[in-house]
């Protein structure tokens, strides 16, 4: 078995080196790139440069995000490590920061905000579909400025896979790091990717600056 690689990367849309933002798309346990794929339908944005890499096995880290960090290692430097990449990738055509974007479900979620805490700068957006920082909420974290970065942090109050103690932490938390951050909590115990959440994406992808 190998740790997690961009080879198997699913990219469409418009080439990066033409693109007026990349959007990077993480699939959740067990899932698939082709499966995250589908939430940019309601984009409906041609000219960006989708990127969906895939887990080794459909999992980025073992356990569950809940873990100390320590305990989801090697595997969950390996993930960061794809999304690192896939960010640079982009830098490198051209593509600023603040016109990259990340969004991911579940474990994926968890993945795209744990990557953003670690490596701060202006994101067009960050949105975590049912999800949160990895790790208790005591882990110890650098003091960050994502320099008003938009986050969404969305979930069901009653999650089976997301504590609600979690969101609430994560919210808090990369407000504190200077992010624009919008939490949504919705009724019941869904673990899907709600209305008001896919609005959100619609408008941060809207509103997208052009290329200059």
């Amino acid at each position: 078995m190998h740790l997690h690689d961009t080879t198997n990367t699913l990219r469409f849309g418009a080439p990066l080196a033409k693109a007026r933002g990349a959007v990077i798309l993480v699939h959740g346990r067990g899932s698939s790139p082709e499966d995250i794929a589908g939430l940019t339908e309601i984009f409906d944005a041609n000219d960006l440069a989708y990127l969906a890499p895939e887990a080794t096995n459909n999992t980025w880290y073992p356990h569950r995000f809940l873990a100390p960090p320590a305990q989801n290692e090697p595997w969950l430097s390996s993930a960061l490590a794809v999304v690192d990449t896939l960010v640079a990738e982009a830098l490198a055509a051209g593509i600023p920061s603040e016109r990259i974007a990340l969004t991911g479900f579940s474990q994926g979620a968890c993945l795209v905000l744990e990557y953003a805490a670690r490596h701060p700068r202006r994101y067009a957006f960050v949105a975590a579909l049912s999800g949160a920082l990895i790790g208790p909420t005591d882990t110890a974290r650098d003091c960050v400025d994502l320099q008003q970065t938009p986050v969404l942090i969305g979930c069901a109050e009653r999650d089976a896979h997301i504590p609600l103690e979690h969101v609430e932490h994560s919210a808090a938390a990369l407000a504190a790091f200077n992010a624009s951050v919008t939490k949504q909590v919705f009724p019941g115990s869904a673990h899907t990717v709600f209305p008001a959440e896919a609005a959100w994406l619609k408008k941060q992808i809207q509103g997208l600056p052009r290329a200059a």
